[in-house]
């Protein structure tokens, strides 16, 4: 028996229940050919903190939707191939094995992804150059970037969508090659052996290992729970376990939402809770776009205000400056002579310096520190000194936090400074690493050139209220103003988190879309499903409008059931990171994006209602009885 044409013509005949996981799976890689175009220009600039970040930001953005895509692919082809469980039983009735089955299930996903991935590729390469002049125009990239010709990234991205149609149905293919020829005859709408062997083994699995890896970071590097790749790959593997999961997750949540209603209403809440309840496989289908949707969200937009706030927290704690001054002039030098002139201050100008440390191999690590005054320093700055003193800091010392490994006080570094020169320095104080600008520190000495850009300013048991007037007196022949510790820390927050923010739409952007369209595919599939049960509903006694209520509320209620399981992956996540931040003795509330949720999940509720009230209408254009005799 040939399964090639079999599985053609059966995309042809059912290729509206599919459309979701083609446009899905198109858009996914439109969004990975962007970002590997992307990447593979931006890895023709010079080297640059700034073509890091950028690097950084488009890799994760490819990640995740070949994440989003692969997980959506999986949840639909797993629930057409439940839908087909009379079709492909009697494809076994007419002699066909059960590797054959799952060969004609493979041939579709071969079929669907490779139009999808064609499609996906020429889309992301028309887009590709509006992606790259955004870029420019938000800042994250150089404004004159060009697209390259390479050709690689077409390639890449159109086999990784194949292969993630293909790992996407591989679980739903092996389950069509378990069916049985008696299952072209059964017909019981209640869903059973959902949660397989191989289901249980997997979800907990996956639970287990993410309960490793914040386990393991815990204990070894608690600030690897804050860092962008660990934030954005972890609530998939939650995601992934949670959506194996969802069969047993799914009933106590829906009599959790339901109970309330089911006791203030005469049927509708309990009907509505017990389809949801039968088909478990719909429920999950349905719920598998929100939950990562919601998930997402939360995660990266709690993870990116987290990290904000936990900046701002530490910068609050780490200095005792109580006025800062931005210089705005040729000579900080002078402003800062001018300041100490003021009665009852500490100055402390700090300024930036290029400076490489040479590792014992002789591996050169470019980095970025700051010249500060040894005494001022360790006047103003409150840094977390692990070993060592500040204090001692002088022009044949270094000041460095743990993570370069060198934790011995009086140990030798050799460093390049900027003017290119190479000397060796002692290590004179440890930091603790932390999430802020408490990394190295040397003296002017050290740092050839460097120009003031921060002059922190604290008071002493001389001052009066009359200080911070004589403060911004002294400054104003430079053009300086003189902002309090507060209004300097608002100051300075916004702009990173400008960019933060960008980063975190350009990964969630297409992943959304993808999600969104996914419900609504799913939901107008589910619901063409079920002609034959909403004619019996007829039947029994409810009226048209009764029905489509009915079919709107169940979906409505599993959206919620999506959103709650998205809520418990974000809410994991955040807790991890806050665990780390106390880790890392950075005492800084738990921030929740409640406002990113709540505009996800409603804009999955507005998905989700319009969507199965059509769909139920139009299933229920024909005679009841008619369809019913089917």
């Amino acid at each position: 028996m040939r399964m090639l044409p079999i599985a053609w013509k059966s995309l042809r005949a059912r290729w509206v229940s599919l459309i979701g996981a083609f446009t899905a799976l198109a858009l996914g890689v439109a969004m990975m050919t962007v970002m590997l175009l992307g990447l593979a220009t931006a890895l023709a600039l010079p080297g640059g903190e700034a073509v890091v970040s950028l690097v950084a930001a488009l890799g994760t953005a490819g990640g995740v939707s070949a994440f989003v895509s692969a997980f959506v692919v999986a949840s639909t082809f797993s629930y057409a191939v439940a839908q087909r469980r009379r079709e492909l039983g009697l494809l076994r009735l007419a002699g066909a094995t059960r590797a054959q089955v799952r060969r004609t299930v493979l041939a579709e996903a071969l079929i669907l992804g490779a139009v999808a991935s064609a499609t996906g590729c020429l889309l992301g390469r028309l887009a590709a150059p509006s992606m790259v002049r955004w870029l420019g125009d938000v800042d994250m990239a150089p404004p004159d970037l060009a697209l390259g010709s390479q050709h690689w990234p077409l390639h890449a991205a159109f086999w990784t969508g194949l292969l993630v149609a293909f790992g996407g149905v591989a679980v739903a293919a092996r389950r069509a090659g378990r069916l049985g020829p008696l299952d072209a005859l059964r017909s019981a709408e209640v869903d059973t052996g959902v949660m397989t062997a191989g289901r249980w083994l997997w979800g907990l699995g996956l639970l287990v290992t993410a309960a490793a890896l914040v386990v393991t970071a815990l204990f070894s590097d608690p600030a690897e729970l804050l860092r962008r790749k660990a934030y954005t790959v972890r609530p998939m593997v939650l995601i992934c376990a949670c959506g194996l999961l969802s069969p047993v997750l799914a009933r106590p949540l829906l009599r959790a939402l339901t109970w309330l209603p089911a006791r203030r209403t005469a049927y509708a809440a309990r009907l509505v809770r017990e389809n949801a309840s039968a088909a478990l496989r719909r429920t999950g289908a349905v719920a598998a776009p929100v939950l990562v949707a919601v998930a997402l969200t939360g995660s990266l937009a709690g993870a990116l205000e987290t990290v904000s706030a936990a900046r701002t927290a530490e910068a609050r704690s780490r200095t005792a400056a109580d006025y800062v001054a931005v210089p705005h002039t040729a000579s900080p030098g002078a402003l800062a002579d001018a300041l100490r002139a003021v009665p009852g201050v500490t100055v402390s100008p700090t300024a930036p310096t290029p400076l490489s440390l040479v590792e014992p191999d002789g591996t050169v690590v470019d980095s970025e520190a700051r010249t500060a005054e040894p005494t001022a320093l360790a006047s103003i700055a409150r840094l977390p000194v692990r070993a060592g003193s500040v204090s001692a800091l002088d022009d044949g010392g270094i000041v460095l936090p743990e993570e370069w490994g060198r934790t011995t006080v009086g140990a030798p570094v050799p460093v390049i400074r900027a003017d290119g020169s190479r000397v060796t320095l002692r290590v004179t104080a440890v930091l603790r690493d932390g999430l802020g600008d408490n990394g190295l520190y040397v003296t002017p000495a050290n740092g050839p050139g460097a120009r003031v850009d921060r002059i922190e300013i604290g008071r002493t048991g001389a001052a009066d209220a009359a200080t911070f007037d004589r403060l911004r007196v002294a400054a104003a022949p430079f053009g300086t103003s003189i902002a309090t510790r507060e209004e300097w820390l608002a100051a300075t927050a916004p702009s990173a988190s400008r960019l933060a923010w960008l980063r975190t739409v350009l990964v969630l952007g297409l992943a959304l879309t993808c999600t969104g369209i996914a419900l609504a595919n799913t939901l107008a599939m589910a619901t063409a499903d079920r002609r034959r049960e909403l004619a019996l509903l007829r039947l029994a006694g409810a009226t048209r409008a009764q029905v489509i209520r009915l079919v709107t509320a169940e979906s409505v209620l599993v959206v919620v059931v999506g959103a709650v399981l998205g809520c418990a992956v974000a809410a994991i996540q955040l807790g991890t990171m806050h665990a780390g931040l106390a880790m890392l003795a950075v005492d800084t509330p738990l921030m929740v994006p409640w406002r990113p949720i709540g505009l996800v999940t409603g804009a999955c509720v507005l998905i989700a209602a319009p969507c199965a009230a059509l769909s139920a209408a139009w299933a229920l254009r024909r005679r009841p009885v008619t369809v019913a005799a089917h």
